[in-house]
């Protein structure tokens, strides 16, 4: 079942990768620095208001949705869901407004703010549906929306970038455009499933308890991977804000794809197996979920770090590409340490109900990002800001590891992992092997040749990850499919 959601999962993830990677190629040819620079504070402060707000109630969403649908209550929990939703965009839209008009920022940062207001408000109602899909099992659906929403919000960014004097704005309100054409198709079903559902206030108080501790940890652990930004604008200014998130997102935006595709394939299945099968069933299902999460995320973070400089060279603007390439190996290494603990340790809390240890263990792990980047940033700018990710990701990294093992003890396959391991280490042998290259991207491709070819074959000779596995079950769903034919 798990390899079936992977695969239904594919075409938004997809999505994801050519709008993250897309995104950082266009617009750091579209846009100075500076620019660029106040595009990425606009989107880091409309993830931190998004994840204060609106993800515990998302959470909540998702890890009651099972339980009620069996007990017939899923009309009221989707009734509670969206008032709670409407009064709270009615504050953040009042409160925004007011701190929009009173900050003492340009009027090009303020229109930048605004438009990221209205995104994280449509987008916010949009992930209401999306999770109840991604709960329901309907990834058929949660994909053709998810991909929609996507690919036109990016379109739409682009051309009001090239065709109208928004600036940084331009591809912020392109997303709110996006988002808001896909909710004509999300709401009128949303609205059926509701009816007649009635908020109940005990239920609110149930979400709300168990919620609050994601959202809590969620916002430390954005201003972990992304608070930085704030600080480098204030001590290096918005021309290295905008040096620092190109290469940033490079390398975080590829895995992270690669983690919340996981992520959102194998969550739902292990609350599903935990709420039918108990704490043994749901062991079964993240120890395969730690499997693949090695097998295809070991070699990612590796091949970044190694193909730096020409990826690079191929995807981002001349101005960026110095300050990407010194950044872009460390933010592998720290994006592969978020991912895991993202979307593999933090179940433990999850499964545990014990969200608000999780939300300590990435409160320090914030702050002591945030401490290190006062003491490194005057000394080696934004290298330093890489280094303290790195720093602050580790630490946090063993401590959920820890703690979360005495909570609810998830399988370490340690076998497994040090196999995947042993490929990634064949595979970066055979790049670092390879003949130097002038041009940029004829250097990529022939980098990222030989390391999926060399990663495949040790893959399948240790049968890392259980890979062979899956070859197997791809043959037999071939066979099946030309039998049916």
């Amino acid at each position: 079942m798990l390899g079936r959601h992977l695969f239904g999962y594919l075409p938004v993830q997809a999505a994801q990768a050519l709008v993250g990677f897309g995104g950082v190629a266009v617009l750091t040819r579209l846009m100075p620095p500076d620019m660029y620079g106040q595009y990425a504070l606009a989107i880091t402060a409309m993830h931190l208001v998004s994840m204060a707000l609106f993800t515990w109630l998302d959470a909540a969403v998702a890890r009651f949705h099972a339980r009620a649908d069996a007990r017939g209550a899923l009309a009221a929990h989707l009734a509670t869901a969206y008032r709670t939703f409407f009064a709270l965009v009615a504050a953040v839209i009042v409160i925004g407004g007011l701190l929009l008009w009173l900050l003492p920022i340009s009027s090009e940062l303020k229109t930048t703010f605004g438009f990221a207001l209205a995104a994280l408000s449509v987008q916010s109602l949009l992930q209401i549906g999306q999770e109840t899909r991604r709960a329901a099992g309907a990834v058929a659906a949660y994909s053709a929306i998810g991909t929609f929403n996507l690919l036109l919000g990016f379109g739409l960014g682009i051309g009001l970038i090239m065709m109208t004097p928004l600036g940084a704005a331009g591809p912020i309100a392109g997303m709110a455009l996006g988002a808001l054409i896909a909710l004509a198709f999300d709401l009128p079903g949303q609205k059926r499933r509701a009816k007649g559902g009635k908020t109940n206030n005990r239920r609110l108080a149930l979400y709300f308890a168990y919620g609050l501790p994601i959202s809590i940890s969620l916002v430390f652990e954005h201003l972990l991977s992304a608070g930085d930004r704030f600080l480098i604008a204030g001590f290096l200014g918005e021309a290295a804000v905008g040096v620092y998130a190109a290469g940033y997102s490079l390398a975080d935006r590829s895995l992270d794809i690669i983690f919340v595709w996981l992520g959102a394939a194998a969550t739902p299945l292990t609350v599903a197996a935990l709420e039918r099968g108990g704490p043994e069933a749901a062991r079964e299902v993240a120890a395969r979920t730690a499997r693949i999460m090695a097998l295809i995320g070991f070699p990612a973070a590796a091949g970044l770090a190694l193909v730096a400089a020409p990826l690079a060279g191929v995807m981002v603007g001349e101005d960026f590409r110095e300050g990407a390439t010194l950044i872009l190996p460390w933010i592998a290494l720290a994006g592969l340490m978020k991912g895991v603990m993202t979307y593999y340790f933090h179940e433990s809390f999850i499964l545990g109900r014990r969200t608000r240890a999780m939300a300590g263990i990435m409160g320090v792990a914030a702050l002591l990002n945030l401490g290190l980047n006062l003491i490194f940033l005057p000394m080696f700018g934004i290298a330093g800001a890489a280094a303290a990710t790195v720093i602050a990701y580790a630490a946090s990294l063993l401590a959920c590891a820890i703690i979360g093992g005495r909570i609810f003890a998830l399988p370490l396959p340690w076998i497994d992992w040090g196999k995947t391991a042993l490929a990634t280490a064949g595979m970066a042998a055979a790049v670092i092997a390879l003949p130097a290259i002038e041009h940029a991207f004829l250097d990529l491709t022939a980098s990222v040749a030989a390391g999926v070819a060399t990663y495949a074959v040790l893959a399948v000779l240790l049968d890392a990850g259980g890979c062979r596995g899956w070859i197997g079950e791809a043959r037999n769903w071939l066979k099946t499919a030309e039998a049916a034919s």
